[in-house]
């Protein structure tokens, strides 16, 4: 238990008071809906303020013994979708999949094999079953004899969680196409594929299906809908942002004229606050990816206009 005593002296609080507080944390979660962008919606789940504090210290106290690929995109340093997309801008064939129900399908046990591959020993069944219940959400709530621990969307702790989940499938995909000259990266849970040769990523969904079955079983599964091969002759689009033919990054006509809509209301006045501060974030994303662009929209709508935007 020497992990858990650590743990809990690192908070400040005895042992019991911890065990105590975990044995109701998965129910510690405040839970909405919010609409996806095409049809459906995806259930957040928002851990209190004192078990997020509880969830991060996690992070902060095992990181050096959760590694994250480097072809993991999302959730590190440096590492962003624009750099994602620019990995795979020079490649004219291309490959998008992604996973079905990505985080609410980790659950404590996945954790816990992947766990015991890189740090065997480390901690016992006890403290296992505590640290569950720290970083996993109970959504059968209601019922009170059946208790079903999955990963939430919304913890602070579960990117770093599914990254370090995922080491071993992005290293064994990684071998795999360093062989056969393929590109790939993993940003959250889609999963992109590229290269200069033509045909050869036909062969990846099955062997992506191959590896998911190997380490998790059936626990991870793609999400076949959205597979989707594409090549210079069609858009290619790289988690929200699109490879020109002359491989430049761009956000592409409809965000673009989306954004520029948005803009019109501003001038208007008639976006509200959530609005404004969600269309500064789009003008951010525009300036990483394409400057050009926002010069374009000061010159249609006026320097002071963008500027009040990014000050708001």
């Amino acid at each position: 238990m020497q992990a858990f005593l650590k743990f809990a002296e690192s908070l400040k609080i005895s042992a019991r008071e911890l065990a105590i507080f975990l044995h109701n944390a998965p129910k510690m979660y405040k839970v909405y809906k919010i609409p996806k962008r095409t049809h459906g919606y995806r259930v957040i789940a928002q851990p209190t303020k004192q078990l997020k504090e509880y969830q991060r210290k996690f992070i902060e106290i095992f990181s050096t013994q959760m590694p994250v690929h480097e072809y993991a995109m999302a959730y590190q340093k440096n590492k962003n979708i624009q750099q994602n997309a620019i990995f795979h801008k020079d490649n004219s064939y291309l490959l998008k999949m992604d996973f079905e129900n990505f985080f609410n399908s980790i659950t404590p046990a996945i954790l816990w094999n992947e766990w015991e591959k890189i740090n065997p020993g480390v901690l016992n069944i006890i403290e296992k079953d505590f640290f569950s219940r720290l970083l996993f959400w109970n959504p059968n709530i209601k019922r009170k004899k059946q208790e079903k621990l999955i990963l939430s969307i919304g913890a602070p702790s579960s990117p770093s969680v599914s990254n370090f989940v995922m080491y071993g499938f992005d290293d064994l995909i990684t071998q795999y196409c360093n062989a056969r000259e393929i590109k790939y990266t993993r940003y959250a849970d889609d999963l992109t594929f590229s290269t200069n040769s033509k045909n050869i990523l036909y062969p990846i969904p099955a062997e992506v299906d191959k590896t998911l079955k190997l380490l998790f079983g059936h626990n991870l599964r793609v999400n076949n809908g959205k597979t989707v091969f594409s090549s210079k002759a069609h858009n290619r689009h790289i988690t929200g942002i699109t490879i020109t033919n002359n491989n430049k990054l761009s956000l592409g006509r409809n965000r673009k004229r989306y954004i520029r809509a948005l803009v019109h209301q501003y001038q208007c006045a008639q976006l509200d606050k959530n609005d404004i501060q969600y269309l500064k974030g789009l003008l951010n994303f525009c300036k990483s990816v394409e400057i050009a662009f926002i010069k374009s929209l000061m010159r249609k709508y006026g320097e002071e206009i963008i500027e009040n935007i990014m000050k708001e």
